[in-house]
């Protein structure tokens, strides 16, 4: 598949970190796994790796810690 950034590169599955912002605080979520473009570096993540990001991004919210880091796959 080809990137639909650079449009040059191919998508190779790969690992990313997601960082989200919440109530004033960060989420850091490592290793998540994804499409990302071997020549940019644009990461595309699946359906169901989203519905997991937002599910873990549900229950952090609740975490009045200013940064959180977890690691996808202990968490998901």
């Amino acid at each position: 598949m080809n990137c639909l950034v650079c449009r040059g590169g191919q998508m190779v599955e790969g690992f990313e970190t997601y960082f989200a912002k919440l109530n004033g605080g960060y989420l850091i979520i490592e290793n998540v796994p994804c499409w990302k473009c071997d020549q940019c570096g644009e990461a595309v993540f699946s359906t169901s790796v989203i519905e997991k990001i937002e599910k873990l991004v549900a229950a952090y919210k609740k975490n009045s810690e200013k940064i959180s880091v977890i690691d996808y796959n202990q968490a998901a």
